[in-house]
Order: structure tokens, then C-alpha cells, then sequence
């Protein structure tokens, strides 16, 4: 069952990676995702490496510790989405929309530890991963909006 979820999840991130590039301006939407996938990786392979928790069952298994579908795909999706939606908004209405969010994918992270062996946690929990994302993404959004509304080319 859980090699099921973990190919759904795959699936469904396949699909959502299809529309994160619809809306301009798409160099705002390919830096988050890259930026996002990159930061990701760098604190969960240290998060997994100290043995906080453990990944038993993913993608790639012999090959990485970490869970790429998570770091590369899952939550840098989810962060796009996040940017798209706070776009033309104010700070007060990013941090908002970010504990939605991250509340969201907190409560879903927990029923997979709960109920599955795709995740289980050691000395993590589930407010380490809220706090993580949470401020993952208000920094990768007000990075974001410096990125200049035109690209320019020499």
C-alpha cells in the first residue's frame, strides 16, 4: 500500500508540475521551484543524515537517504503555488496564506507517519517540519520578490 500512495504522490506532482508554468511570469515561477528544490535538499539530507527521521520506503532508495520525491517535487510545487497566490500581496497576507499552507502539509505529513512507513520520525516532529517549511517559504517568497518583474537580456 505504501509503494501505491508513493507512486500516486508521484503522479500528482507530475500533474501539478504541469500547471506551475501556465502563469507569467514563468522566471519567477522556474526560480522559486529551483530555489525551493535546492533548499530543501540541503536541510533534508542533513535532517536525515543526524537521523531525525527516516525515510524507509522511497523513490530511489539505493541511491539517496532523503525523500526526492519530497525535496525535488512535492514542496517545491507546493511553494510555487504559495508564490502565485501571494504574488500581488502584502506581507501580512504571505505569512497567512504560509501557516495555511504549511498546516496543510503538516497535517498530511502526520497522518503519513501515523499510518504508513514512508516516513518515520526519531527525534523530529511534526512542528520542526511546521516551523521548517513555514520558514522556508516566507524566505523564498521575499527573495522572489526581488527578482526583477522583466528579465533582462544583454
Amino acid at each position: 500500500m505504501d509503494t501505491i500512495i508513493l507512486w500516486f504522490l508521484l503522479f500528482l506532482g507530475f500533474i501539478l508540475f504541469g500547471f506551475i508554468f501556465r502563469k507569467p511570469p514563468i522566471h519567477y515561477w522556474l526560480f522559486t521551484f529551483l530555489l525551493t528544490s535546492y533548499c530543501s535538499t540541503f536541510i533534508g539530507v542533513i535532517v536525515v543524515e543526524k537521523g531525525m527521521l527516516e525515510y524507509p520506503i522511497r523513490l530511489l532508495a539505493n541511491y539517496f537517504e532523503s525523500s526526492i520525491l519530497y525535496e525535488y517535487l512535492l514542496f517545491p510545487i507546493i511553494c510555487v503555488y504559495f508564490c502565485q497566490h501571494t504574488y500581488d500581496s502584502t506581507y501580512k497576507i504571505w505569512v497567512i496564506q504560509a501557516i495555511f499552507y504549511n498546516a496543510f502539509f503538516t497535517l498530511v505529513e502526520i497522518i503519513l507517519e501515523h499510518y504508513t512507513d514512508l516516513i518515520h520520525y526519531y527525534t523530529w516532529t511534526w512542528l520542526y517540519t511546521f516551523i521548517s517549511t513555514f520558514a522556508l517559504m516566507v524566505i523564498i517568497r521575499t527573495i522572489v520578490q526581488f527578482v526583477p518583474k522583466k528579465p533582462t537580456y544583454s
